[in-house]
């Protein structure tokens, strides 16, 4: 089932809509709110000038913004690499990750999410809810078919929580086989988190399965950030019927 979303990357839900950034200053700000999620509260070693996070993909991306309707602060964002753009460059980010293999080769338009953040005042659903109604409207305005990017899992002490998401993902949301990618650095997997299965799912990785996302495989462990990343993987037409009519919905009309 392809989205209804309208066309327009604009939407509300109630104080807050989504807009793409449309000038140097916005893409700073994102990276400045990127940095006080990452860098601050996270502790990862990031690229940039002091107070930013910023890399040599922020120039290839289109970046997606989540404001307050009343002051116009930020409140979320995420970047966008599309199929065109990665060819200019000449990877993927989730390249340095994985090795993609056949998610490459998938038939049709193909597009990557990353350095998705939440403001902390804003993580009960509905900054995602926004942020999710105008990546609706991208993909529909351009006619992507999948959609991929990393979703992160706090690793735990000894990677222990990390190990019991994945134990549910593994049971409830892996891909098929030949979806499967491999991870350049796996995550060491511990002992005795299997009795743990119900370790609640951080809310990026809830949204994705909830469309029917799937993840493509084993976690990588990223260092710099001090989690394990997974690869999640959407093909439009299969879209979560009940879910994707909530997301798509926040949508606005042009």
């Amino acid at each position: 089932m392809r989205g209804t979303a309208t066309a327009r990357v604009a939407g509300d839900e109630g104080r807050l809509y989504v807009e793409l950034a449309s000038s140097e200053a916005d893409v700073i700000e994102s990276q400045r709110l990127r940095y006080r999620i990452f860098g601050e509260e996270m502790g990862a070693t990031l690229k940039g000038a002091q107070g930013l996070d910023q890399d040599e993909l922020d120039p290839f991306c289109r970046h997606l913004l989540v404001r307050e309707s009343t002051g116009r602060r930020l409140v979320a964002s995420t970047r966008i690499l599309t199929d065109s753009q990665a060819r200019r460059l000449g990877r993927w980010y989730s390249s340095a990750e994985f090795e993609l293999g056949t998610i490459l080769h998938l038939p049709g338009r193909i597009l990557e999410i990353g350095r998705t953040c939440v403001h902390p005042d804003f993580r009960q659903g509905a900054a995602i809810a926004v942020l999710w109604s105008g990546l609706a409207s991208f993909i529909n305005m351009h006619g992507f078919d999948y959609l991929f990017g990393c979703a992160s899992l706090p690793l735990g002490e000894g990677g222990g929580l990390a190990e019991a998401i994945m134990n549910r993902l593994r049971r409830e949301a892996m891909s098929p086989e030949p979806l499967r990618v491999t991870p350049r650095l796996s995550v060491p997997r511990p002992g005795g988190a299997d009795s743990n299965l119900a370790a609640p799912m951080p809310p990026l990785l809830k949204a994705y399965v909830r469309l029917g996302a799937k993840v493509c495989g084993e976690p990588f462990w990223d260092r710099d950030f001090n989690v394990a990343d997974v690869l999640m993987l959407l093909n439009m037409d299969d879209l979560n019927p009940s879910y994707s009519r909530h997301f798509l919905t926040r949508a606005a009309t042009v």
